[in-house]
């Protein structure tokens, strides 16, 4: 089942086309030309097996000895590129024949110690004879000075005791002094012990006295000892381990049983003989049975799932290269391949294609993407695989500097800008070199554990560690240690950090099943027998439930008594949820695969969302839509459009009925400016390492300049009009201590769990220290400074029900439902309390408010969202005095409207006016508004061409339907003749339909330009608004904050209506809250009113905002904490344009939570599949895992079942990375290749945009770009 070829040297080619042609021109002349090695390999990417003689390789003219030996011996490897890798035996002696020396393909020199039996029994009586204990000297038969031969053969005692290195031409000078690694054996001649090159036990073996050879127990440095159990033949029948699970294994014809020590039971059945055997059937734990299927030569051709689905895999019947997947819906991915065996393309099921191309070779040096975007990549060194340049689509050149090891030496940008990196002797990365001087240098203990990391101030954080390598604590620069414990097999159990501790339990099969916070309350879990959470329980006690199908999809959760269930296509893509028996939401695929429309009703009404895409799979327009539920009349409509250039890269956005949106950057898509509909409006410029220096906006009438720390934070933010100057202090640790500025200064007090203890505001006559007092697990108490008469001390169950002002009643899913005025003690009641009311629909978001005095409603207001959860509509009655003279809520209520461009609102429409907000590209900032009034845009309302002739079109006037084709080449058409740029192309179209452009020029409805007001939006360091600055450089309106969003003054003489706060958020002024995308928070109490939808994975405590940290941190989508330092600077990310969906908290892998939880900064940021089965990837996701990355390509969740489980911005990763190592189950492993790293592109709010860039930055061509 394996290729292998056997070549004899003495030919200086291999005939052309032969499939080792390249492979073996790649050899160094004088093994190529040797008729005295043979040469092996497996791949025609190598590397090769030399096979001579131990003594010397003979020349081509050498007498051969004679008799000739009867056999070669490995006496060296080379790889395709010519690097050997060669071996020195000893020619005579007790060694002889083995190996006690290697050079390897860097010129790095090894020593290969070995011993005899003879040599280790005298040591080891010697040692006898030395040691303290000379009663018992150790006798000859006790550790024999030979071994007894064995099966194999004669054994002649020979073992490997250390390897040295004896030379490093990259530190001639500066040689171990002791052994890379050590061995000791017992006197049998068994592998007792391995040190490391601290001469630190690492690994340590038992063995059966009765059978020599037979390994009865092995452990790892501080780790329990794992035994093993025998039968008769010498097959394992139970294997012990005693902090974790155990294992009997009985063995019967063609049938393995594997029982763990949780009674779970798994068979394996089997066919074939030797090395054929195979198994074709699997019964599961839980009774469910999946089978296999292999060709002749052992290779697998076929799945069949638990649920009885076929996924069939196509191959080459030489090579065994996987030539297609068929997955049971019928749906096809193709591969191809070259004669060397590397992959060259992939037809995805929806019918685009990603190629790859190769040098002579054989390195990558193209790879084009599903959407067509190419990578190129260029060597300068014939004798290596590593890439000198990376130029992607936009035409930006990288290049990089290897050692002779292979380590990255240097990395410069497009714009010139290096990166160096330093290296010790070990390989270890020591020192990291930026531009501006910012650097960061990194020791190592002599085990090769990372000890300390310090910055260019100094400033130094260190590391320590227990015997098994785990790290137990981290002291932060200023003495604080957080230190984590851990059990017998690496788990942690315990963080403990400022004198806080949280606890993690595990079962014997290593899962969670409680935490303990620092309250001392509980959270449990459960799991069925194939691991999978079947039920948590929170830390106040609120239960949900998980089922699951045959397959492993979520088919149920419940949620104390909601009972939601997910319905699947036969491509397993989501299709439709039902709550309680009720329709919730419902996706639509086309026949592509790609989402299309998600739909679901809220509080009655028709809402739904729409995806377009260009033919490359392309996200072209996102559309929201809302319609009336009696009449079907649509009452809202927003939709943001996305166009691409001719290289396939985004560069346009077009806001709803705004001007397109276009930004102006270079190298690897660093913001350099911005224009909307053709101006200017902003320019940026930036440092050496592409941070913000500068930003100008309007007719340079806002200038602001920002500085940084030589650690690489804020230092401050400087205007050309003082009143808005701010300068940033930090303490070793990192955090944020000061905020100055020309009115104030503001300090800030920690506590040693990074909490935001105190705020200390400093001004002319003025100096007010707020504390925060929080109990252990971070829930705000009464401060007893304030409040000494408290005696609040814990929220065990992190439910708030009193403060100073409220109190508090929460339902069973722990959503806030009442909030009333608190009466202190002592005061008369006078009835007049007033009563906050909260309802959510049955995914706990909140649609109706009111608030109550006197019995009667004060206002009352309705929420709508979409079936992402976005905030669609509000509608707000307020109490008034009708024409009668009583009281009563207003019959007609105060509308807003709100539209969206994935996770970040641009829209906010009221009675009177649209307000829209272009944000910083990559993040949640709001970066330019622009006011329309509703009149204005009545004005500019006008019928595109298609609309048009669809309306006028027929005699009958009724109106006529033209083609989704026919729309889009008017819709180009018009777009042309109004730029009067009216393409060859659409002139060549009209002339075939017997029209001119003149004659459709006359039909184009003429343009109204409405009137608008833009305003620049000037934030502080964490995205919130503070003032908003004309083009001219007034300010028409600016707020003052407090670090949890109250704002505490404003200066509004125009009446601006400015709703934004924290980054994410929008202020209500009828409850107060803040609408936070996910959830709603409460910024009197600075937290949610609702539990966390991704449950552990957003942190301990469900309600916690920013980890009670709001100086330093945001929560833009109300899931998970994160910074917000980059100021505009655009990154390097790719993922696909619209993320996939969230099920019910809880499905995430738990240990993955926990470890993500016990950081100080909770913000997990992975995507984990629902299940195994893509579209076009095989079922067995553990074995096809790369293989996958290769056929989930969809630029939508078309079958690229994924979801996010701390971030709202995962999605598929598709052109990011193809196959990667991939390893077919029964065939041999792909090459490696250098994965994709299509820079020049940035995460906006799940969206992939790509980056042009700026002709000043060397080999960076200019252009723009806008989201995907």
């Amino acid at each position: 089942s394996e290729s292998m070829w056997l070549v004899r040297g003495g030919k200086a080619t291999q005939p052309d086309g032969h499939t080792l042609a390249r492979l073996w021109a790649s050899l160094p002349p004088d093994i190529r030309l040797s008729p005295h090695l043979y040469l092996a390999t497996n791949s025609a990417q190598g590397p090769w097996w030399i096979l001579g003689w131990s003594e010397r390789v003979p020349g081509a003219e050498d007498v051969l000895p004679a008799p000739l030996p009867p056999y070669r011996v490995l006496t060296g490897m080379a790889d395709r590129f010519g690097r050997t890798l060669t071996y020195r035996r000893e020619a005579a002696g007790d060694l002889a024949g083995g190996i006690t020396g290697v050079t390897d393909g860097a010129g790095r020199e090894f020593r290969l110690v070995l011993t005899t039996q003879a040599q280790r029994a005298e040591e080891a009586r010697t040692s006898s004879l030395s040691s303290s204990d000379r009663s018992r000297p150790l006798s000859a038969s006790a550790f024999p000075d030979t071994l007894p031969g064995t099966e194999y053969g004669p054994d002649r005692g020979i073992r490997l005791s250390a390897v040295w290195l004896m030379h490093d031409p990259a530190y001639p000078e500066s040689l171990p002094g002791a052994p890379l690694v050590r061995y000791t054996y017992t006197e049998a001649g068994e592998l007792l012990a391995v040190y490391d090159r601290s001469n630190t036990q690492v690994r340590a073996f038992t063995y059966d006295a009765q059978h020599p050879g037979r390994m009865v127990g092995h452990r790892y440095a501080g780790r329990p000892e794992m035994r093993y159990r025998y039968d008769d033949t010498g097959r394992v029948v139970e294997q012990l381990n005693p902090a974790g699970l155990s294992y009997r294994y009985q063995y019967e014809q063609d049938r393995i049983t594997v029982t763990d020590s949780l009674n779970r039971r798994e068979v394996l059945h089997t066919e074939g003989g030797a090395g054929l055997k195979r198994v074709v059937k699997k019964e599961l734990a839980d009774g469910s049975v999946t089978h296999s299927g292999y060709d002749a030569a052992g290779r697998l051709t076929a799945q069949t799932d638990a649920a009885g689905r076929r996924t069939e895999y196509g191959l080459n019947v030489v090579s065994g290269d996987i030539t297609d997947i068929t997955t049971p819906d019928g749906r096809e991915t193709k591969f191809y391949y070259n004669d060397g065996n590397q992959l060259t393309a992939v037809v995805y099921p929806d019918g685009l294609e990603s190629r790859r191309a190769y040098d002579e070779r054989d390195r990558l040096v193209s790879e084009t993407s599903r959407s067509g975007d190419v990578i190129r990549y260029a060597y300068d060194n014939p004798h290596s695989e590593l890439p000198a340049t990376t130029t992607d689509a936009t035409g930006s050149t990288r290049q990089m500097t290897w050692s002779r090891y292979g380590q990255l030496l240097a990395f410069t940008d497009c714009s010139g800008y290096q990166t160096r990196y330093e290296y010790d002797r070990f390989g270890q990365m020591t020192a990291v070199h930026r531009e501006e001087g910012i650097s960061l240098y990194r020791r190592y203990d002599n085990r090769g554990r990372l000890t300390s990391v310090k910055d260019a101030q100094g400033r130094e954080t260190r590391y320590e560690y227990n015997a098994a390598g785990d790290l137990t604590a981290v002291i932060t620069p200023d003495g604080n240690r957080s230190e984590t414990q851990y059990d017998a097999w690496g788990k942690a159990v315990s963080t403990t950090q400022g004198g806080l501790t949280r606890s993690m339990e595990y079962d014997a099969a290593g899962r969670v099943i409680s935490l303990t916070n620092e309250n001392g309350s509980h959270s449990d879990f459960s799991y069925d027998a194939l691991d999978r959470l079947v039920q948590q329980g929170g830390f106040d006690g609120r239960t949900q439930r998980y089922h699951y199908d045959l397959t492993g999809k979520l088919t149920q959760s419940e949620d104390e008594g909601l009972v939601t269930l997910w319905h699947y296509d036969e491509s397993d893509r989501i299709t439709h949820r039902t709550v309680n028996g009720e329709p919730a939401e419902q996706w639509q695929y086309d026949g592509h695969g790609w989402l299309t429309d998600i739909s679901h009703l809220s509080e009655g009404h028709q809402v739904a969302v729409h995806y377009g895409y260009d033919d490359k799979g392309r996200l072209a327009g996102e559309r929201q839509t809302v319609h009336n539920p009696e009449t079907g009349e649509l009452l809202w409509q927003h939709e943001t459009e996305h166009a691409y250039n001719e290289q396939g890269l985004a560069n346009r956005v077009t806001p709803d009925s705004l001007p397109r949106v276009e930004w102006l950057t270079y190298g690897s898509g660093y913001l350099a400016g911005m224009k909307l509909g053709g101006t200017p409006l902003l320019e940026f410029t930036r440092d050496r390492l592409h941070r913000e220096t500068v930003r100008s906006f309007g007719n340079n009438a806002y200038e602001l300049t920002s500085t940084y720390t030589p650690a690489g934070q804020l230092q401050s933010q400087h205007l050309n009009s003082l009143v808005y100057d701010r300068d940033y202090g930090w303490n070793d640790n990192g955090d944020l201590v000061r905020i100055s500025g020309p009115r104030q200064t503001r300090e800030y007090g920690y506590s040693a769990t990074g909490r935001l203890e105190s705020v200390r505001t400093l001004a002319p006559d003025l100096d007010i220290r707020i504390p925060y007092a929080t109990d252990p697990a971070g829930n705000r108490l009464p401060d007893p400074e304030l409040h000494p008469d408290s005696t609040l001390t814990v929220w065990p169950d992190n439910r708030i029900t009193e403060d100073a002002h409220y109190l508090y009643r929460y339902d069973e899913y722990g959503r806030l439902t009442e909030k009333t005025d608190r009466i202190p003690a002592g005061v008369i009641r006078t009835d007049d309390e007033r009563t906050h009311h909260y309802h959510y629909d049955s995914q706990h978001r909140l649609v109706f408010y009111t608030r109550i005095q006197h019995g009667e409603p004060l206002v009352e207001s309705r929420y709508l969202c979409d079936p992402l959860g976005r905030r669609m509509a509000k509608r707000v009655w307020r109490r008034e005095r009708d024409l009668t003279g009583w009281m009563s809520l207003s019959r007609k209520p105060e509308e807003t409207w709100y539209g969206w461009d994935g996770d970040r609102l641009t829209t906010v429409q009221t009675d009177t006016t649209r307000i829209q907000t272009v944000y910083e590209p990559g993040s949640f900032t709001p970066l330019i508004r622009v006011e329309t009034e509703n009149g204005e845009r009545k004005k500019a309302q006008r019928r595109s061409l298609a609309e048009k002739l669809q309306q006028e079109g027929s005699e009958d006037g009724h109106g006529v339907v033209f083609p989704a084709e026919l729309v889009r080449l008017l819709d180009r058409l018009e777009e042309e003749i109004r730029a009067d740029r009216v393409s060859s192309e659409s002139r060549a179209w009209l002339a075939q339909c017997g029209l001119t452009v003149e004659q459709l020029a006359r039909q184009v409805e003429p343009e109204y330009t409405p009137a608008r007001k833009v305003h620049l939006y000037h934030c502080d360091h964490r995205g919130l608004p503070l003032a908003l600055i004309s083009e001219d450089g007034n300010t028409a309106w600016s707020g003052e904050y407090d670090e949890w969003g109250n704002q505490l003054n404003e200066e509004n003489p125009h009446h601006v209506y400015q709703p934004y706060r924290l980054p994410g958020q929008q202020y209500d002024e009828e409850s107060g809250l803040y609408y936070n995308r996910n959830r709603y928070y409460d910024p009197l109490q600075g937290r949610y009113i609702t539990q966390d939808p991704i449950g552990p994975v957003g942190g301990w405590n469900p309600y916690s905002y920013v980890l009670n940290n709001p100086a330093q941190f945001i929560d833009p989508t109300g899931l998970t904490q994160e910074d917000n330092w980059t100021y505009g600077e655009v990154g390097n990310s790719c993922v696909t344009s619209q993320r996939d969906f969230t099920p019910p908290p809880g499905l995430a892998d738990m240990k993955a939570s926990i470890g993500a939880a016990c950081s100080r900064n909770n913000a997990s940021r992975n995507c984990h599949p629902v299940d195994g089965s893509n579209a076009s990837a095989p079922s067995d996701k553990a074995a096809w895992e790369n293989i996958q990355n290769a056929t989930n390509g969809k630029d939508l969740s078309g079958g690229g079942n994924m979801f996010c489980v701390g971030n709202e911005d995962c999605a598929v990763v598709h052109s990011c990375r193809e196959i990667v190592n991939a390893r077919h189950p029964a065939g041999r492993v792909r090459e490696r290749v250098t994965p994709l790293t299509t820079s020049g592109t940035a995460t906006l709010n799940g969206t992939t945009v790509y980056f042009y860039n700026d002709p000043r930055n060397g080999n960076c061509p200019a252009h723009e770009y806008i989201p995907q």
